[in-house]
């Protein structure tokens, strides 16, 4: 894989880029046991501005642990297109009603029968402060360049990055 300068590109474009359609998400907190814990959880659509948006349950160990360890992972993963990305960031749990109302969507009507006015609900913001990301040639010809290896040829992976935010 290619390791390219990191001041040719704006990072928070690339990453908003990259994660723009990923639907979800797996979202890795720290336990009380300091055990690493990860959750899928639904990517909003909005822009990626340097924050990860999530709605969350108030009554959930996951909000819990990040109250008391706010230290997080957020991983992305679109194989059929070779892209995979890595955020880590601080946790901050927010009340915040407009923002609720721009992030709210009827699918979450199944987690909160009250629906926007159910008070277990917790919006939770993620502040990035670092990522990494691979991004490839999609699955098919990510295979092809594996198979090329496989006989002696220097396979291209595609392109690996850590960025800071």
């Amino acid at each position: 894989m290619t390791q390219p300068d990191s001041t040719r590109k704006d990072p928070v474009k690339t990453l908003a880029s990259l994660i723009k359609e990923v639907h979800f998400a797996m979202l890795t907190v720290q336990t009380a046991e300091g055990h690493l814990h990860a959750h899928p959880m639904t990517t909003q659509q909005v822009e990626f501005d340097g924050d990860i948006w999530f709605i969350g349950g108030k009554d959930t160990e996951q909000v819990r642990d990040m109250a008391a360890r706010p230290q997080v992972n957020v991983s992305y993963s679109s194989p059929d297109k070779g892209v995979y990305v890595s955020v880590t960031g601080t946790a901050q749990l927010v009340e915040n009603r407009a923002k609720l109302d721009e992030l709210w969507s009827d699918f979450y009507q199944a987690y909160f029968p009250q629906g926007k006015e159910d008070p277990n609900i917790q919006l939770i913001q993620i502040h990035a402060s670092g990522a990494e990301y691979w991004e490839g040639n999609g699955k098919v010809r990510s295979l092809l360049e594996f198979a090329k290896s496989l006989v002696g040829g220097k396979p291209d992976m595609g392109e690996n990055e850590t960025i800071r935010l």
